[in-house]
């Protein structure tokens, strides 16, 4: 194991307290250097005490920033300003300007754009590489794309830190991509899983066998434990990461096979969709987290992914918090009348109701003919004032009539759905 990969395995299995006692000391240093350095985080954090956000229920108080403000925000500096300075380009959450400071730019979908800083494994992609069995002098095959995207140079840079080379194969070409492999003799893959297979059955109809990949990180879409078996009969162990443009690597998957295991460079909270409230342990939301790359310090973000908290430890010895991984999506907002009606509203509802412990909107009947009802959990027996009383806020929220059904705790699934769309299309 080289030093870095001891570095790495050392991280991740130190106690759990004294993870989180670090994480919880460097934070306030983070969200104090976002205030000074990031014009969007001194807006946004402006009455903030940046040390007294030295714990969980501290930092559970600040405002989730979501993907959609981020774009706003780029979007609206840009206009403002007509030369391409870091500060306009990136809605001003870096705090780093154009040069030897910021390698390169990215782009995801909207369009978003993200730096990359000069931090030896910024990405952090190397811990989840390291735990898919990936190690110095490994060559790796890697077909995630290098335009546009980070996910080509977020595994590329990963790798290099661990001590592997990397032959740069991007997207398509597939006969081109198996002549590759075939010539090189790749350790391991890294790219989409769909994409994997595709170079797998070219290379069976080209009659050609590649032995020496045994391994693979996969991403950027779902692998199912179908696909990953077909992966497996063919000597191929794969792994998958959960990784965005905006954060880096997140959570990674272990030989394990339970769930995936939190990066260290990251604070998770699991919070109910349309708020910031950290939803208890096991119950699914959405995925808010806080960065501590002082490059770009994104302090709550809000990645609009479901999932959920996994109990225990790692059998592998890690031991930091695992989650369930991509649930869906958490932005549930659905037309109801010609109306939106969103979960953020849903929550306002509940929160006016002490006896209301958890509530999610069930939109039924056919288009057209919305029927809209409020399906809330308590403790205490119903009470018809105050069902009157929910029914009112329904109205006074959406602008929207709505009934409400009384449910005993535990009723509701725990899929974090706050609005359920069941109408009939037909």
């Amino acid at each position: 194991m080289s030093d870095f990969s001891q570095k790495l395995h050392a991280a991740e299995t130190r106690a759990h307290v004294d993870r989180e006692q670090t994480q919880f000391q460097d934070l306030p240093k983070q969200i104090a250097h976002a205030q000074k350095l990031s014009p969007a985080f001194a807006e946004i954090l402006r009455d903030v005490n940046a040390a007294s956000v030295n714990n969980r229920q501290a930092l559970a108080q600040l405002p989730v920033t979501r993907k959609s403000e981020l774009l706003e925000r780029q979007q609206a500096t840009r206009q403002k300003q007509s030369d391409a300075k870091a500060a306009a380009v990136f809605g001003g959450f870096a705090t780093q300007a154009f040069g030897a400071s910021v390698r390169r730019v990215f782009a995801s979908p909207g369009p978003i754009y993200e730096p990359e800083g000069t931090a030896n494994d910024y990405w952090r992609m190397a811990r989840a590489l390291a735990a898919a069995g990936f190690k110095s002098g490994d060559l790796i095959h890697n077909s995630f794309s290098y335009h546009f995207t980070p996910a080509g140079s977020m595994m590329e840079t990963g790798a290099h830190a661990l001590g592997c080379t990397v032959f740069p194969a991007g997207t398509g070409q597939t006969e081109q991509q198996v002549q590759a492999m075939l010539d090189l003799q790749p350790a391991g893959y890294v790219g989409t899983p769909s994409f994997l297979k595709i170079i797998l059955e070219k290379a069976q109809e080209m009659g050609v066998a590649i032995p020496s990949l045994t391994k693979a990180m996969v991403s950027g879409e779902a692998c199912p434990p179908s696909l990953r078996d077909w992966f497996a009969e063919r000597g191929i162990a794969a792994y998958q990461c959960y990784a965005t443009a905006d954060l880096g690597l997140i959570a990674y998957e272990t030989s394990a096979r339970e769930g995936l295991v939190v990066d260290e460079g990251v604070i998770v909270e699991i919070v109910r969709p349309g708020t910031g409230d950290p939803v208890p342990e096991g119950e699914v939301g959405e995925l808010v987290v806080t960065s501590l790359n002082p490059d770009y310090p994104l302090i709550r973000f809000g990645t609009g992914d479901l999932s959920a908290v996994l109990p225990g430890v790692c059998p592998t010895g890690r031991t930091n918090t695992r989650i369930k991984g991509w649930m869906g999506r958490a932005d549930q907002t659905t037309k109801i009348r010609g109306m939106f009606v969103h979960p953020g509203q849903v929550n306002t509802i509940a929160k006016r109701f002490p006896e209301v412990l958890k509530a999610r909107l069930v939109v039924s009947g056919e288009m057209a003919n919305d029927v809209m009802t409020l399906r809330v959990e308590s403790a205490k027996a119903s009470a018809d004032d105050v069902i009157a009383k929910i029914s009112d806020a329904i109205r006074d929220v959406t602008k929207l009539r709505g009934s409400v059904e009384w449910l005993a705790p535990g009723s509701l699934p725990n899929d974090g759905r706050v609005i359920e769309d069941a109408r009939s299309y037909k």
